[in-house]
């Protein structure tokens, strides 16, 4: 089954883990396969063409999906209650608890559909909690990643600094909930301009249209929350960071209001041998301006991997 998106590109569903997820793919069939994992309640839409046709113009096979319970991947039902506030705070107790799913789940989704699209490995680029997936897919399924990218994500740990008392006082203050398309539209779009990138010109036109083009498609706040309780529940990751072998690399943005440029030192640190940058007037968005030079960092990563396996063959 076929469907496209704004973009005008094809998709179509796959079965993965159980599971039906969205695919796109683009760029040379035979090209090398790049992964993106999008983040917590955002569809594979809210990639930047920019950065995907990048990649797609140097001939990688480029890949974006919709993660489970969001955009037209399938939703999953569950009749387990959580309770976010207490959620939270049993993170930060470090006390696990049961949820519909954890971001163990999602990595293995991850792991399943890399085996359903007919490869034996791939480039990841993880963002956010895409990068939590991302850390998880490469420590449990070593042989499934040929390099990690990492963006404004997080070991998840604990003792990790909460996000900035703007973000959470917005949260406080967000108008109460609708799920039409104008309040769910506003509610986003309230969300974003307290993240986003400071200094840096954005078209706002093309900001809304692009979440009213995710409302169209799919509006699933339950699954949004089941995304969010599934961070909670899942704990600290730097025990799985440790055992990553790939080629890293991890940005972060200086800027960012959300996840402190602590957590992405954090996720460094217990890689061990991962390249970290941090970059200037970056928040947790990918604004156009620093798309160049973020992409050009991905490739040097992708890089490294096949100059080691061709070291690999030849030895």
């Amino acid at each position: 089954m076929t469907s496209s998106i704004s973009e005008g590109l094809p998709t179509r569903q796959v079965k993965a883990n159980h599971l039906s997820f969205c695919v796109e793919e683009r760029g040379p069939e035979n090209g090398e396969p790049i992964v993106f994992v999008m983040g917590l309640g955002c569809q594979m839409t809210f990639w930047p063409e920019a950065l995907l046709e990048t990649f797609a113009q140097q001939g990688y096979r480029v890949i974006r999906f919709d993660n489970r319970d969001v955009g037209l991947s399938e939703k999953v039902s569950s009749h387990i209650r959580v309770d976010t506030r207490l959620a939270f705070f049993k993170h930060k107790l470090g006390i696990r608890f049961r949820t519909a799913y954890s971001l163990h789940d999602m990595a293995q989704d991850l792991a399943c559909l890399i085996d359903a699209l007919g490869y034996d490995n791939v480039h990841v680029v993880g963002i956010s909690m895409g990068g939590m997936i991302a850390q998880l897919l490469a420590a449990t399924y070593p042989d499934r990643v040929r390099s990690l990218n990492l963006l404004m994500t997080s070991t998840n740990a604990p003792n990790l600094p909460p996000p900035d008392f703007k973000v959470l006082l917005r949260f406080a203050t967000m108008k109460p909930a609708g799920h039409d398309e104008e309040t769910a539209v506003q509610r986003w779009l309230e969300f974003w301009q307290v993240v986003s990138s400071p200094e840096h010109e954005v078209d706002l036109a093309e900001v809304e249209a692009r979440v009213r083009l995710g409302y169209q498609r799919s509006y699933c706040p339950a699954g949004t929350l089941r995304h969010m309780h599934a961070i909670l529940a899942s704990g600290s990751l730097k025990p799985y960071s440790k055992k990553i072998k790939a080629p890293t690399l991890v940005l972060h943005g200086r800027d960012d209001p959300l996840l402190k440029p602590i957590c992405g030192r954090a996720v460094a640190r217990a890689i061990g041998h991962a390249h970290f940058e941090e970059l200037a007037r970056m928040g947790h968005d990918l604004p156009a301006p620093l798309l160049p030079r973020i992409a050009a960092m991905i490739q040097h990563n992708c890089e490294i991997y096949q100059r080691l396996a061709q070291v690999r063959q030849s030895a």
